[in-house]
């Protein structure tokens, strides 16, 4: 038996989970990170157009703070999010990136003098001021009020997960990588580490720590068509349920970005559209202000998503050889301006498609159609990270749901969740380690090595008929026919069964090789069912889910329903045995809103069942915001007043902006 010991085990190695081990590395903890790929490789660096944060420091983002990031990231949940947890974030956020800033990261920056930028297809000139040259500047994107959204040009994801990266090597954070984690190590409702499978040797070892951190990334590649990298399979969140402890919140919630280039998948960032590139059709024509005639092609992308698939049924799609598509013109940007801030996009575009996104008309248009792209669904913790149900297990990232991003995602929102969350949730998590010591007897860390030696011995040993590899990609293939950005009560049910179905079939297969190191069909084997089991969570979740909330949109209920769902699914798997996941929820507090819900400003009005408190707490809150503004109380303590919330370290102190307060 191979017992590795540490302070703090974290598991995934991109942003969250590298920021997070250098909060603990920097307490005084040995943290050892464990990732797949070298970290340098992992997910995070496909992250293209930037990260948000309050700085207001350019000519389009002037009077930006807290508040109005607050208040986009609660309407682009579509008021399905913690506002707490959001109150936590956009205040965290302007610390975070100067933070990167100091570590390396090389940030565009505001060049003083006059500029050309398109906005809604028109070329206008921008005038940076004097005082604001070379601050980090912001780029637009999608259900903005402001240009917030940070960058370095479009490769930010990369130039951030090195510089943190970069920064956990200083700090000689113990980095292992090629190594997957089976399950958690747990007793009396405390998590304890994993067992680790070595991808090299095929060695099964545990890893066995004070406390432990999942920031293994989402959950995309349960479906067919989508932007994630190969590893994005929910390991972490399936390792979590498989406990029969932690729960997983808003499974159902999937986000499906409006631009990924067809056929391959690969994502043309949000910064193409935030740049001032709009969408065309099979006759050239520019659709979005059809639909949304003030966001245009920059409403939140669950929305943009389902115009771009609800304009190509109503006959407007290029035919391809993959099916039907929709244009994306840059073109109009101008070719300085793509091949500086949007380089990456012309690489992918050249190489993947033959054509140059700078070339003007119909040439250098690319094909795109919205795909699987982020899950807001993960595992449920408390605002500090913490599983509600599974002491010294946390998560953060796209991994968990912690839960900023309700029922969707604004772009930008979720690398800089990245590294704030990591900021947050890794000071939280370090405070864990510090105050809690290992416990468990070697002859249980035994039984749960024992276990999944066990189970690999089965799985070698299965003699049935199937072929893991048609389960698989039946399981894709369901998710995205069945599970997709439009969805209806009946799929959705045949969905699960079949999914169900799925789930026995991986028992009655064969695996040809016997071998336990270097057998790619053993690994699919044993992560099948694992994504199966996600997937399930996620059709399941959607199935019973009867409104229309954010990106999961169903077509026999449009209506968003806050009388009866205006809550959190929480999914859990007591039963090892059972086919399907138990679903209970977790109402949202309203009389505890900041921002009550009201109409997200997308569509036609009166699609909304309002809950009889909403109304309630508007009028608490407006009373409360007058009565302190004509007592000349400032916008923090008006702020505390209706929402206080809390943060570790000195994060909670004031963020400073140029020519704010």
């Amino acid at each position: 038996m191979k017992i590795n010991y540490c302070d703090a085990l974290v598991i995934g190695g991109g942003l969250a989970g590298l920021r997070a081990a250098v909060a603990a590395q920097k307490k005084g903890l040995s943290t050892t990170v464990l990732s797949l790929v070298p970290v340098k490789r992992s997910h995070s660096a496909a992250a293209q157009g930037g990260m948000q944060a309050s700085l207001g420091n350019s000519k389009m983002s002037d009077g930006d703070n807290e508040d109005l990031h607050f208040a986009d990231t609660v309407k682009g949940s579509d008021w399905g999010c913690d506002q707490d947890v959001a109150r936590m974030f956009v205040h965290t956020a302007p610390k975070a990136i100067r933070e990167l800033a100091s570590w390396g990261v090389p940030w565009s920056r505001v060049k003083a003098g006059t500029r050309e930028a398109v906005i809604n297809a028109k070329k206008t000139t921008i005038t940076e001021d004097e005082d604001r040259h070379g601050l980090i500047t912001s780029r637009d994107f999608g259900g903005t009020k402001k240009w917030r959204t940070c960058y370095t040009a479009d490769a930010t994801g990369h130039t951030m997960l090195f510089g943190v990266a970069n920064e956990a090597l200083k700090h000689d954070v113990d980095i292992r990588d090629r190594k997957e984690a089976l399950s958690l190590i747990h007793e009396d409702g405390r998590c304890y580490g994993a067992v680790v499978r070595d991808l090299i040797t095929g060695e099964l070892e545990a890893y066995v720590a004070k406390g432990t951190c999942i920031a293994t990334g989402g959950y995309g590649r349960v479906f067919k068509q989508t932007t994630n990298a190969v590893i994005c399979e929910g390991t972490g969140q399936a390792i979590a349920i498989e406990t029969g402890i932690a729960t997983l919140g808003n499974m159902e919630a999937v986000q499906f970005h409006p631009t990924p280039i067809v056929p391959s998948g690969i994502l043309l960032t949000e910064g193409c559209r935030g740049d001032g590139g709009i969408l065309r059709d099979v006759d050239g024509h520019r659709f979005m202000p059809d639909y949304e005639p003030e966001k245009k092609e920059l409403a939140s992308r669950d929305v943009v998503s389902r115009r771009m698939i609800e304009h190509i049924r109503n006959g407007k799609g290029v035919p391809s050889p993959y099916g039907y598509h929709v244009w994306l013109d840059i073109s109009i940007l101008g070719r300085e301006h793509i091949e500086k801030n949007l380089r990456d996009v012309q690489e992918i575009c050249q190489i993947f498609n033959g054509i140059d996104p700078a070339d003007e008309g119909p040439k250098g248009w690319a094909p795109v159609l919205p795909m699987q792209h982020y899950s807001m669904g993960g595992i449920r913790t408390k605002p500090t990270g913490e599983s509600q149900n599974l002491n010294g297990l946390f998560a953060c990232g796209e991994a968990a749901c912690w839960d900023m991003h309700g029922f969707n995602r604004l772009g930008g929102n979720s690398v800089s969740e990245t590294v704030v969350a990591g900021m947050i949730i890794g000071n939280y998590f370090a405070d864990y380690c510090l105050e809690n010591d290992v416990t468990i007897p070697t002859t249980t860390v035994q039984k749960f090595l024992d276990e999944q030696d066990a189970y690999l011995d089965e799985i070698l040993a299965y003699n049935g008929n199937e072929n893991i590899y048609k389960i698989k990609n039946r399981m894709k293939e369901l998710m995205d026919e069945k599970v997709g950005i439009f969805r209806d009560g009946p799929h959705l049910a045949e969905a699960v069964e079949e999914l169900k179905e799925l789930l026995q079939k991986t028992k009655q297969i064969t695996v040809a090789s016997k071998e336990r190191a270097g057998n790619p069909e053993l690994e699919d084997a044993y992560r099948v069912p694992k994504m199966l089991k996600v997937a399930l969570c996620v059709a399941k979740g959607a199935r019973d889910r009867t409104e229309s909330r954010g990106a999961h949109y169903r077509e026999d209920y449009l209506k968003r329903d806050d009388a009866n769902w205006l809550n959190r699914t929480l999914t859990s798997w007591p039963n090892a045995d059972a086919l399907e996941p138990e679903i209970t929820y977790e109402p949202l507090d309203i009389m505890k809103m900041e921002m009550p819900p009201a109409f997200r400003g997308y569509g036609a009005k009166g699609m909304i069942i309002e809950h009889e408190l909403s109304a309630k707490r508007q009028a608490e809150v407006d009373e409360i915001t007058e009565k302190m503004q004509a007592e000349g109380k400032d916008r923090h303590e008006i702020q505390d007043a209706l929402m206080p919330f809390e943060l570790p370290m000195n994060y909670k102190e004031k963020n400073e902006r140029a020519g704010d307060k």
